[in-house]
């Protein structure tokens, strides 16, 4: 089965890349294959992290795990595209490097995408160039210094911890 995934790089030029891979190919072979197409040297720390249709960070799978003990983090060579891109509506980020902090949206095209004499890996389709440095992100809060609730209603939701001490 070949699936077919367009990553875009998250900065206000088009650069995309699209991508022919294998169901049975790990994301470790992905991130080698992006990286080459984007051209880095793929000497940097990497993860792949699942996402949904508002592009929310979830589970984590890195280039190596570094936690401690047994309940450690899958890495990306022990996990499949088959295994995190199950349907056409499933969607990854991708974070290379980070210290420059390269961030990519990865959406699968096409599942079972068959084309005589198509070789997989493969890049499809290259649109514009990669920066030289990557773009600055801006991390903001929300000013939280004004509440938007009544007095009266923050009255009605207070919790008394003195009612279960003995």
């Amino acid at each position: 089965m070949i699936y077919k995934i367009r990553v875009i790089l998250n900065i206000k030029e088009d650069v995309i890349r699209d991508f022919a891979i294998q169901k049975t190919a790990t994301l470790e072979n992905f991130h080698n294959l992006i990286t080459d197409a984007f051209g880095f040297t793929g000497n940097e720390m990497a993860s792949f992290y699942r996402s949904d249709v508002e592009w929310v960070q979830g589970e984590e799978f890195p280039l190596f795990d570094m936690s401690e003990g047994s309940n450690g983090i899958t890495p990306m060579c022990d996990i499949t595209i088959g295994q995190v891109l199950k349907s056409k509506k499933d969607k990854l980020i991708y974070v290379y490097d980070f210290f420059n902090m390269w961030s990519f949206y990865v959406d699968v095209i096409d599942i079972d995408f068959n084309q005589k004499g198509l070789e997989t890996p493969s890049l499809l389709f290259s649109l514009g160039k990669a920066p030289n440095e990557a773009p600055e992100i801006k991390f903001e809060s929300q000013d939280l210094s004004e509440n938007d609730f009544d007095e009266e209603e923050e009255d009605e939701d207070e919790f008394d911890f003195d009612a279960y001490n003995e």
